[in-house]
């Protein structure tokens, strides 16, 4: 066996289901495709590494990103600190519509510039594929130039870019009030031209209140279904109007959020495979107290993915360390979900996970290499990265 790169002298967690931590272990790659994972073993190879006895995971996956805006919100942090709720705010023209303003006013060079910063955080502690969201134009020439931008990351630095048409996040302000007039917009003009354009690889939108009614995404639901493309939702985050239950009966790759969601509901994601997507960071920004029902996931064999949300009004996070801790602090995550939610469920959310997501051999040579005595310490330390190298496509 032949290989162009082989890490040895190494803990290798390959994040296969029921796999144990290897103590002495190799990984070996040809091509930037995986051809060996396991014990070490005789392999000839053009470069070796030795990692000195550091672990070796898949690398981060962030699964849920609002990368792409202008401007921020700390004036919203402010008010909040004061007493304001996030809908209150929402109402009165702040929250989404300001960052709308923001991005529609940015060109894509001005775009690019204020994304690649959050990029490179996400980058530097092991971020090897991230997915990145629309919804800050809400209409379609700068719902498309957020795309854009999206797609020109993956040829600005070494990193796997999946990009979500997010059309259907908030009310534009000239919409006037007018909801179903809007959704159609989205469903017969935006979609079609995003796809046509190739710009997106899924389709999400936001069941909520303060957003839309589950009647209403369901028509953007049957959209994305009809261009070919796979959806994702935001469900459950202020009230339970029963997404999840949507997101399901559309065979969802995620849904997202979920602290108002219900037992029926998690029993519905779990049975139709959709990966449930925690957003601690959202949940610690906007000081929730009702947290997602964690047990009733577990209980129901469903699927928890972790993200970091970063969004710049109510997550903005760009560490997927810091994520991990939360999600183990807040919901009583376990260390092994914590690494399986930034690995292979969050794969499996952005539906890459026979490409992405676990150490096995055929799968891109995404690694990340920590200077960790044992993996507990990638959930348990907080404004510390132990990053000692990060590999995407074998490189």
């Amino acid at each position: 066996m032949q290989a162009d790169t082989v890490w040895q002298n190494c803990r290798v967690l390959t994040m296969e289901e029921g796999a144990p931590l290897i103590a002495r272990g190799m990984v070996a790659a040809r091509a930037g495709r995986i051809i060996h994972v396991g014990e070490e073993a005789a392999i000839e190879a053009a470069q070796v590494v030795d990692c000195g006895g550091r672990l070796v995971t898949p690398g981060l996956i962030d699964c849920h990103t609002h990368l792409v805006f202008a401007g921020n919100r700390a004036r919203e942090f402010e008010l909040r600190l004061e007493g304001a709720s996030y809908e209150q705010i929402a109402r009165e023209g702040g929250g989404i519509l300001s960052t709308v303003r923001a991005t529609r006013a940015a060109c894509e060079a001005e775009l690019l510039a204020a994304t690649l910063p959050r990029l490179d955080a996400l980058i530097a502690e092991g971020v090897t594929t991230v997915e990145v969201k629309s919804g800050y134009g809400l209409a379609l020439e700068p719902e498309a130039r957020q795309l854009r931008v999206a797609r020109r990351l993956a040829r600005e630095r070494r990193v796997d870019v999946r990009a979500t048409f997010l059309g259907a996040h908030a009310l534009p302000p000239e919409a006037d009030g007018d909801k179903d007039g809007y959704i159609h917009d989205v469903c017969t003009r935006m979609l079609p031209a995003i796809s046509a354009e190739g710009l997106a690889d899924a389709v999400d939108a936001f069941c909520e209140g303060i957003a839309f009614s589950p009647a209403q995404t369901a028509r953007v639901l049957d959209a994305a279904r009809a261009q070919g493309l796979p959806v994702k939702l935001h469900a459950e985050q202020l009230s339970n109007l029963g997404g999840a239950a949507l997101a399901a009966e559309y065979g969802a790759l995620s849904a997202d959020h979920l602290e108002y969601l219900d037992d029926a509901g998690a029993a519905a994601l779990a049975r139709a495979g959709t990966v449930a997507v925690l957003l601690p960071g959202a949940y610690y920004f906007l000081r929730e107290t009702q947290a997602p029902p964690v047990a009733a996931l577990r209980r129901h064999g469903g699927r928890i993915a972790l993200a970091t949300d970063c969004n710049p009004g109510s997550s903005p996070l760009a560490s997927p360390l810091l994520t991990m801790n939360l999600a183990a602090t807040l919901f009583r995550l376990t260390v092994g979900e914590c690494l399986a939610g930034f690995t292979r469920e969050a794969a499996r959310a952005l539906g890459r996970l026979g490409e992405i997501g676990t150490l096995a051999p055929g799968k891109r040579a995404d690694l990340a290499i920590w200077d960790v005595a044992e993996p507990a310490e990638l959930v348990y330390r907080i404004g510390w990265n132990p990053l000692h190298a990060r590999i995407w496509s074998g490189r």
